[in-house]
C-alpha cells in the first residue's frame, strides 16, 4: 500500500498499442524522480525536514517537487514558467507551495533566462535553501530505475528502441543507462522542438512556440548526449497531429510532447521491423485541452508526415527533421556554429 499519493502518482503503466508499439504512461512523470532525490538529500543529510527546496519549471516539475516537499515535510518555492496553468497554480498553492511565475510572452528563451536570474537572486537573499537543479544534477536519474526494472521484466528490453523527449535529459538518459548493462543494443531515439540549443536547433524557430519541457533555450548539465542514437525534431504542428492521432486512434490522452514521441516512435517502428519500440508519455493531456486538443480538427493526418533526413543541424527545416547522432558526445559535431557565422 502506497504512503503517499505521489507514490501512487509516479508509477507508470505500459499500454501495447500494438504488437511492436508500446506507450509507457505517467500521470506526472517526475514526481519518481523528485521523490527519489529528496529521500536521498534526506538520507545524506543535504537537507533536513522544513528546508525550503528551490527550483525552476515549465510546469510537470513544479507539480512534482511540490508533491515530494509534501511527502518529507519540506518547504517549496517555484519560479514558474508563463506557461503554468491555472489549475496546477491552485494545486501548488493549496499544497503549501510559493509560486512566482514569469510574465506571459510568446519568447521562451526570455522566459527560461528571466527563470535563472530569479533563481540567482532568491539564492543570493535565502543562501539557506537548496536548489534542486532539475537540469543541471544527475541526482534526477536515479528514481527512473524502477521504471527501468518495469521495462525490463515485461519487455525484456531485447531489440528494444526508447523513444521520448529529451527536455532535461534525466528520464530517456537514465531509463538508458539503466536498460544497456544488460540490454547493450537498445536503441535511445531523444525528441526535440526546433529552438532548443540541446542538439543544436537554436538557429531555426517555430511560429507557435518552443514545447516546454521537452527543449530548451539554454545549456542544460544534465543532457548526455552520447546516450542517443537518433535524434527527431518535432514542431509544434507536427506534435499536434501526433497527440490527436493517439487519442483517437488508442484513447491515450496526453501532452503535446507525447504527440510528438508517438509520431517518433511509429516513424522508428517502421524503419526496424526487428525493433520493439517503447515512448514516453510524461503526462495527461488536460493542459492542452484549449492548445492542442481544441483544435483537432486541424490537425493533419500522420500518414502525411514524414520527417527528413539530415545529415548536418545546419540543414534543419520545420516541421520535421531525423538524424543519426551516434551517440556522439559533442553538442554539436558538426560544424554548425562556424557554418552560421
Amino acid at each position: 500500500m502506497d504512503q503517499h499519493i505521489a507514490e501512487a502518482i509516479g508509477r507508470p503503466d505500459l499500454i501495447r498499442l500494438d504488437e511492436r508499439l508500446i506507450c509507457l504512461r505517467f500521470e506526472t512523470m517526475k514526481v519518481i524522480s523528485a521523490l527519489a532525490a529528496v529521500r536521498h538529500l534526506l538520507d545524506t543529510g543535504k537537507v533536513r525536514p522544513g528546508d525550503t527546496l528551490l527550483d525552476s519549471s515549465s510546469g510537470i516539475y513544479a507539480y512534482a517537487l511540490a508533491l515530494a516537499c509534501h511527502r518529507y515535510g519540506m518547504r517549496c518555492h517555484i519560479v514558474g514558467s508563463s506557461t503554468v496553468d491555472h489549475t496546477l497554480r491552485i494545486q501548488l498553492t493549496v499544497l503549501g507551495a510559493t509560486l512566482e511565475q514569469m510574465p506571459s510572452g510568446d519568447d521562451l528563451k526570455l522566459d527560461q533566462k528571466r527563470r535563472v536570474e530569479r533563481i540567482g537572486e532568491i539564492l543570493a537573499d535565502h543562501p539557506d535553501y537548496h536548489w534542486m537543479r532539475q537540469y543541471h544534477d544527475d541526482i534526477h536519474y536515479d528514481g527512473y530505475a524502477a521504471v527501468a526494472d518495469l521495462i525490463r521484466q515485461s519487455t525484456g528490453a531485447e531489440n528494444l528502441t526508447v523513444v521520448g523527449a529529451v527536455g532535461s535529459g534525466a528520464s530517456t538518459g537514465a531509463l538508458a543507462r539503466c536498460l544497456r548493462p544488460d540490454s547493450p543494443g537498445l536503441e535511445l531515439v531523444g525528441v526535440q522542438p526546433f529552438g532548443s540549443v540541446t542538439f543544436g536547433a537554436e538557429h531555426v524557430a517555430d511560429p507557435e512556440i518552443i514545447i516546454a519541457g521537452i527543449g530548451s533555450s539554454i545549456p542544460f548539465a544534465n543532457v548526455r548526449h552520447a546516450s542517443y542514437d537518433t535524434i527527431h525534431w518535432i514542431s509544434f504542428d507536427a506534435a499536434l497531429a501526433g497527440s490527436v492521432d493517439l487519442l483517437r486512434r488508442h484513447a491515450v490522452f496526453a501532452g503535446l510532447s507525447t504527440g510528438a514521441a508517438y509520431l517518433a516512435a511509429r516513424w522508428e517502428r517502421e524503419q526496424s521491423p526487428e525493433r520493439t519500440v517503447l515512448f514516453i508519455a510524461p503526462d495527461t493531456g488536460h493542459r492542452y485541452v484549449d492548445t492542442v486538443y481544441a483544435r483537432h480538427r486541424e490537425a493533419a493526418a500522420i500518414a502525411s508526415l514524414a520527417p527528413r533526413t539530415l545529415t548536418t543541424q545546419v540543414d534543419l527545416a520545420l516541421p520535421w527533421c531525423r538524424m543519426r547522432w551516434n551517440r556522439a558526445s559533442p553538442i554539436t559535431p558538426w560544424p554548425l556554429r562556424q557554418e552560421l557565422a
